[in-house]
């Protein structure tokens, strides 16, 4: 055979398209892949440079893991049954690949050290929600100090809620997610802000996650892939018990919540609320004294608040208005968003010097 025609031997074509040259000879015998000419005195098989194109297809169809008689179809048939196959056999994989995965994380979780492991499905974009409003009351780590568990967000599986709750002790938030109970539970890990908030950027892009708790930590779990959430050891603060043993409720303040919140960016180190029939009087800021319209439910109220402490937790609500519950210008203060019942956040008042209750 003259070279000059274009022809190449099989170990040639087998290195340019990514083939063995025993795998070339399988699918000549199959009729897949036929070589362009096979010299009779030798039995060499030969190939021409055309024939690179469907090789290649081969390849990839058998790397995809498709039987021989649906890679003819790929290969041979109408466009639209080769489109159908291809789709009937992605649908396949997905199945297999989901199957293996739940086998392997099963046994991987049996293998686990530690406590039980407890599974909730919820929203990703829920998830990366509540993670972003309870981020604020988390201790900054350079002040936590010998509690740097207060540097961590507490994921709690109760039930069908699964509550996110961080506080650095001026402040509490927390967020209740409705979730679908995967796997045992109740459960708690206080995980690391940190991790927490780089996996709520990556749960936002999935429209539900898991999350899976046990001794070791958390991991969320989307489209295929797993994200560790590393535990922060210590106790975290008996949060419920901060929730339950306030005193009654004598003084509700809604208002507009951006309105507000742009008065006490202009604060000093303190800033009084003095909360009046139809508004609220700012008073410690830039202007020293400022009004916002307000809606007062009890007799009048003033009470002072750090402004970078409670700007934090109005930036972290939703929807136009806040409600602040009072209870006495001593104890924490619960501040709501009007628009999302599950989320709240309390903030503790400061004590400005003189002080006297209107």
């Amino acid at each position: 055979m003259d070279d000059s025609e274009g022809f190449v031997s099989i170990g040639a074509f087998a290195h340019r398209v990514g083939l063995a040259p025993s795998a070339l000879r399988f699918y000549d015998d199959c009729g897949v892949l036929r070589p362009a000419f096979v010299d009779e005195a030798t039995g060499y098989r030969y190939y021409h440079p055309d024939q690179e194109p469907r090789a290649v297809l081969v390849r990839r169809l058998r790397m995809a893991g498709l039987p021989l008689t649906e890679a003819t179809v790929v290969l041979d048939g109408p466009r639209a049954q080769a489109r159908a196959v291809l789709e009937e056999h992605l649908e396949r994989a997905r199945e297999t690949a989901a199957a293996a995965r739940s086998a392997i994380e099963s046994i991987l979780r049996d293998l686990a050290p530690g406590e039980p492991v407890c599974g909730a499905r919820v929203g990703g974009a829920e998830l990366a929600s509540a993670v972003r409003q309870v981020a604020p009351a988390v201790a900054d780590p350079a002040v936590a100090g010998e509690f740097p568990v207060l540097g961590g967000v507490l994921l709690e599986l109760d039930g069908q809620e699964l509550r996110l709750v961080a506080t650095d002790r001026y402040r509490l938030a927390v967020r209740t997610l409705r979730a679908e109970l995967v796997e045992g539970g109740p459960g708690r890990v206080v995980a690391d802000a940190a991790a927490m908030k780089e996996v709520a950027a990556w749960a936002l892009r999935h429209e539900q996650v898991e999350v899976e708790l046990d001794g070791s930590g958390a991991r969320v779990r989307g489209g295929g892939r797993v994200r560790t959430l590393p535990a922060v050891e210590g106790t975290f603060p008996d949060y419920r018990m901060v929730l339950e043993d306030r005193p009654a409720v004598r003084h509700r303040l809604i208002a507009d919540r951006a309105a507000l919140r742009d008065r006490l960016a202009e604060a000093g180190e303190t800033v009084t609320l003095h909360a009046e029939d139809h508004r609220v009087r700012v008073v410690g800021g830039e202007p020293p004294e400022a009004a916002v319209p307000a809606i007062r439910i009890g007799p009048p109220l003033s009470v002072a608040f750090d402004p970078v402490v409670l700007v934090a937790a109005l930036d972290a609500g939703v929807g136009p208005d806040v409600l602040l519950e009072v209870c006495d210008p001593r104890s924490p203060v619960v501040v709501r968003s009007a628009d999302q019942g599950s989320f709240t956040t309390l903030v503790m008042p400061v004590l400005p010097r003189p002080w006297r209750q209107t």
